[in-house]
């Protein structure tokens, strides 16, 4: 087993290690670039690229490598099954500027999981063992993983542990639940605790990051190495910048909904582009509002008038009306999101 390639050191001396979690339509280029201004985790995961016989690898998410301009190191993050052509993609990564190349086994998307591939994955530790190997052979730089405990329940968990030993993998982000699960129910951070046991490498906690202090709590229960957040960074932009400040002991920054408001705007500037019709952009914007909104109000008032917003300026004046009327805009914007609301009703409500 070889030794593990240090994870890159973070932005601020003796801070907890963070990192923004890969996710599809959010991790790119536009998101890369405002978490920069807005205080950037110590390293980004890109989406992922999809490996298949006739994949070639997708200009938008080069992009995101090559022009964030954040200064932080950038993970290039694959999905797929075949040996052969992750190979060729990841030897095609190794000429761009990547800290190093993840494999993910842990995408609980139906559509992926049918293909055998992302969290599909976990079900065939042989599979998992056969890619591991091809990878490690080719890359001469960092390895690294993000997985889910298991598919159905965490058979396997120790298994594909103990293949992340073999293949000398150099960091492990564990999600602490199981495919099935989505992003439902409790995370699992025993299983967390386990990986950081067993395995060499550091390893980042994922799932319900949802504040500096939950981070600080986590690693105080698992051992990680760091921490991954995903779906609280959209709602909470500040939440790298507030780990860093809370883990080295000095002032953390608390932001009030006028700061929130300035949010909605430099969001809906980043993800505009030349030509992008009005109705794609707001339907763009309505996906990240929907996890902005689980702060704004306890009753999910902001939630329901926003989904129906039929036009930018519609949108816009909602937003004024919950974030800054009647002397809310000094209110405080809330570290954790109001637990009764959730933004993926299919995702996160309904039962499996």
């Amino acid at each position: 087993m070889a030794h593990p390639l240090p994870f890159p050191p973070p932005l601020a001396p003796g801070a907890l290690p963070t990192a923004l979690a890969p996710m599809q339509d959010v991790t790119g280029l536009a998101f890369m670039r405002l978490l920069g201004r807005y205080g950037p985790p110590d390293v980004f995961f890109t989406e992922y690229f999809r490996v298949h016989p006739h994949s070639t690898l997708e200009p938008h998410i080069l992009d995101a490598i090559r022009l964030h301009g954040t200064g932080r190191p950038v993970f290039a993050q694959l999905i797929g099954e075949s040996r052969p052509h992750l190979r060729r993609s990841a030897l095609e990564l190794q000429a761009y500027p990547v800290a190093g190349i993840d494999l993910n086994l842990g995408c609980p998307a139906p559509k992926v999981c049918r293909k055998n591939v992302g969290g599909g994955l976990l079900r065939a530790p042989a599979a998992v063992d056969g890619i591991l190997a091809e990878l490690r052979a080719c890359i001469t730089g960092r390895l690294t993983v993000k997985m889910r405990v298991g598919f159905e329940d965490a058979r396997h968990f120790a298994a594909l542990l103990e293949l992340i030993n073999r293949h000398g993998v150099d960091a492990l982000s564990v999600h602490g639940r199981t495919v099935r699960q989505m992003y439902r129910g409790e995370v699992d951070y025993g299983l967390i605790r386990l990986a950081c046991r067993s395995v060499a490498c550091p390893v980042l906690a994922n799932g319900n990051i949802t504040s500096a202090r939950t981070a600080m709590a986590v690693q105080a229960d698992t051992g990680c190495h760091g921490v991954m957040v995903g779906r609280s960074a959209i709602r909470n932009p500040w939440i790298f910048r507030q780990i860093r400040e809370l883990s080295t002991g000095r002032p953390v920054f608390r932001p009030v909904l006028e700061d929130v408001r300035r949010y909605v705007d430099d969001l809906w500037q980043a993800l505009a582009a030349p030509g992008l019709p009005e109705p794609f952009l707001l339907g763009r914007m309505k996906k990240f509002l929907n996890f902005v909104g689980l702060g704004v109000d306890p009753a999910g008032a902001f939630l329901h008038a926003m989904r129906h917003a039929r036009g930018a300026a519609e949108l816009f004046s909602i937003c004024d009306a919950h974030l800054l009327a009647g002397g809310r805009a000094g209110s405080h914007f809330p570290d954790e999101p109001y637990p009764e609301l959730v933004a993926r009703p299919n995702a996160e409500a309904a039962p499996c």
